[in-house]
């Protein structure tokens, strides 16, 4: 069982989550829109060993302290979709250009990729991939089954769903793979999104007005 921690960062709220294994003292994070410090600190608290950095996709609002992070940490392993490395590295398709006075990419030579049904053991747990495009052309939910958590960035929120019209997203591939590949876990998951509050997947199945 993790303990889960959210920090609302950057100039639009992201959701970025620190989860820690208690008994193992490991942590990951997921999302890192900013305050590069401030993560770290939360990750390593009381000799805690930060064992990854997952993205759920490539915004701009989503990697604002990749950067950061990296410098203080060479070697902490990152992961990201392979189908989000062009976004990654284009402040274009990352939006950082559109929306932010600095134009901000990240190496590709900085991240692993990975792909819809990986697995990989994290904190001790198996983690599955489910890549739900639409929001971005590979975005990435974060899956514990064990746990029954669902970390899906801007895929699905509560009562909502991703934005479709910037670079690479399709509103109508979006819903389609929510319905096909989320509406298909156990409907108690536990669902933690890039903005908003936690859910669930039967509530959003049930009740969300864009997914009827």
């Amino acid at each position: 069982m993790f303990n889960i921690y959210v920090a609302v960062l950057g100039p639009v709220g992201t959701n970025c989550y620190i989860i820690i294994n208690e008994e193992t003292k490991e942590s990951a994070i997921i999302d890192a829109a900013a305050s590069a410090d401030r993560l770290i600190r939360a990750a390593t608290k009381d000799g805690t060993d930060l064992k990854c950095l997952l993205l759920t996709h490539a915004h701009w609002d989503h990697i604002g302290a990749v950067n950061d992070i990296v410098a203080q940490l060479p070697s902490l392993p990152i992961y990201i979709g392979e189908n989000e490395v062009d976004l990654i590295e284009s402040p274009m398709m990352n939006l950082s250009s559109w929306l932010t006075d600095v134009a901000d990419s990240v190496s590709r030579d900085k991240v692993n990729t990975l792909k819809d049904g990986d697995e990989m053991t994290v904190l001790g747990e198996t983690m599955k991939i489910i890549e739900v495009a639409g929001h971005t052309a590979g975005g990435l939910c974060y899956y514990f089954p064990e746990s029954g958590i669902l970390f899906c960035g801007d895929t699905l929120f509560q009562g909502g769903l991703g934005r479709s019209d910037f670079p690479t997203g399709d509103e109508e591939l979006l819903v389609e793979q929510i319905k096909t590949k989320l509406f298909t876990l156990p409907s108690e998951t536990k669902v933690y999104p890039g903005h908003g509050f936690a859910t669930t997947i039967g509530e959003e199945e049930e009740s969300n007005p864009y997914l009827q």
